[in-house]
């Protein structure tokens, strides 16, 4: 369905926006921006929320996430490391400008740093595509996942559960295996890959 008028102008506004900062505008720029009340902003917002266009994280400033753009594509979502744990990623936006049928709102693209998946052919500086996890049940043995462990970070691995005890498996013999107790540390399953993007710039 086609974005109407007065909620599509607020949605390229956001779009352009986070490629520059790198953060979603807070309701009063957007109030500016439009010369728009509070209220309609609000109900564009809803819409935009409702219709898949855009995720909004409750209690948080400046944290809008574009899930399906006007422009088409999908949005990249920062770096994940490859490598050893690190910081969760960034929230900052562009679009990555790729179609397929099999691609569903919600998707996402992450930028891989380091060489820990190279033997799954994921160099350094390639994209992943992911999808959202809803249900970590329903994950699968060898699956390779963006994952968060509390306290250390997020990184790019093949996902394996025995018990209370997640490993978090390189393809490069070079990363030892991070292996995690469930009782003792949270984990977070932030997405699945469903394919890889190599030289795109």
């Amino acid at each position: 369905m086609q974005c109407p008028s007065p909620h599509l102008r607020l949605l390229e506004y956001l779009e352009a926006y986070i490629q520059l900062h790198g953060y979603s505008p807070v309701i009063d720029e957007m109030m500016a921006a439009m010369e728009k009340p509070r209220g309609a902003i609000q109900n564009s917002l809803r819409y935009l929320e409702r219709e898949g266009y855009i995720e909004r994280r409750y209690g948080k400033a400046r944290a809008i996430r574009i899930l399906k753009s006007n422009r088409g594509g999908i949005p990249i979502w920062g770096t994940i490391a490859a490598g050893y744990l690190s910081e969760v990623f960034t929230d900052s936006q562009d679009m990555l400008p790729i179609s397929s049928p099999k691609l569903k709102p919600g998707d996402f693209a992450l930028q891989v740093a380091g060489d820990s998946m190279i033997g799954d052919h994921i160099p350094d500086g390639s994209f992943v595509i992911m999808r959202p996890v809803s249900n970590l049940a329903a994950l699968k043995d060898g699956e390779i996942v963006a994952a968060w462990v509390e306290g250390r970070g997020t990184t790019l691995k093949h996902f394996y559960r025995e018990g209370k005890h997640i490993s978090l498996i390189a393809s490069n013999p070079n990363y030892p295996p991070i292996t995690v107790d469930v009782e003792e540390c949270r984990v977070e399953v932030q997405g699945v890959l469903l394919w890889v993007l190599q030289g795109y710039e």
